[in-house]
């Protein structure tokens, strides 16, 4: 037979009140109450009704979270933050593959507004005029991850890409490189796409080095096989080319992969350096080297500022800047070595 708030209640010798009060996270009692109802729950093995629960807080204890490509391991990082922050909350998660897909992103959003979801975390894509009507219909909490809106006011947390971007093109500069390509995201992406690349041509700019359209290659997606493609192609325009940028890890690995067959060898005879700092940067041969960003910590952080939302411990958010940093192993040499 499956426990209930009164068995919680005896158990903890407290009454059926406070255990209600904290398994729906209102306030009136002791953190010292608060642990004893707590062990209490976990001894027993109790599962607090969900439906119950709603009808007291008006809640449902969910919040949704939308992504283009959950397989990437870019968004598995992020979301772990993101899991770790809501179940500390006492929330569950509902997780959405949109696919970059306009229509498919409709499509969930109303199905979260079905769900009656308590909040939004929208990651990784741009928030087109139809999300933001339909988020302003749901009258939820909604922070971005990973992005930033320029039309919407909407709290956000990620990494300044322009600056990653440059650093990551400094860094290769200062190694002695002055023939330097980049595999760039889209044209069309205000998010991870333009920004980088900006800051791919600004860095050599600053440093009087030669850039013209033939310094870069552009996709419309992140992965390895991108990057895999984009190598050849980029060395036929930029055949002197000593050192890459590869705007994500993925990238800069399927470049790797390419170089291999064709029996260039990193970093001796051609650098890359990557972005974002996946745990394959590291296990790859040679381990790349890479801008980090702290991917776990910015789902967890836009969590946290969901959840405080949703709470009403915040009225409002501040958007947030994540730090980065370069993170140094293999696979750029320094040509004032040679």
């Amino acid at each position: 037979m499956n426990p209930t708030i009164k068995d919680v209640a005896k158990y903890a010798n407290v009454s059926i009140a406070t255990v209600s009060r904290i398994v729906n996270g209102l306030p009136g009692y002791s953190e010292d109450t608060k642990k004893k109802v707590q062990e209490a729950i976990e001894a027993l093995g109790y599962q607090p009704n969900a439906i119950a629960r709603g009808l007291i807080n008006k809640r449902t204890q969910t919040i949704g979270v939308l992504f283009p490509e959950v397989s990437g391991m870019l968004s598995s990082e992020v979301l772990e933050g993101v899991e770790n922050a809501a179940h500390d909350g006492g929330f569950s998660v509902i997780v959405c593959n949109t696919t970059s897909s306009g229509k498919r992103t409709v499509k969930y959003l109303r199905l979260l507004q079905e769900k009656r979801v308590d909040g939004i975390i929208f990651a990784s894509e741009d928030v087109k005029e139809e999300y933001y009507k339909i988020f302003q219909e749901m009258k939820v909490p909604v922070v971005l991850v990973s992005t930033a809106s320029s039309n919407y006011d909407l709290p956000f947390v990620r990494v300044n890409d322009f600056e990653g971007a440059f650093q990551a093109t400094e860094h290769l500069v200062k190694k002695g490189h002055k023939q330097i390509g980049m595999i760039g995201g889209s044209k069309n992406d205000p998010i991870a796409g333009v920004p980088r690349m900006r800051g791919f041509k600004e860095a050599l700019q600053k440093h009087s080095l030669a850039f013209s359209e033939n310094h870069i290659t552009t996709n419309e997606g992140y992965r390895f096989q991108n990057g895999k493609e984009s190598l050849p192609v980029l060395l036929k325009q930029l055949p002197d080319m000593t050192a890459l940028f590869a705007a994500s890890d993925e990238m800069a690995i399927g470049a790797m992969s390419a170089a291999h067959q064709l029996g260039i060898k990193v970093p001796e005879e051609l650098s890359i350096i990557g972005y974002d700092n996946l745990k394959i940067a590291e296990m790859c041969y040679p381990a790349l080297t890479t801008v980090s960003q702290p991917l776990k910590d910015m789902g967890q952080t836009a969590g946290e500022i969901l959840v405080k939302l949703i709470k009403g411990e915040e009225k409002e958010a501040e958007s947030r800047y994540m730090p980065f940093t370069i993170v140094e192993r293999q696979s750029v040499c320094d040509l004032h070595d040679k």
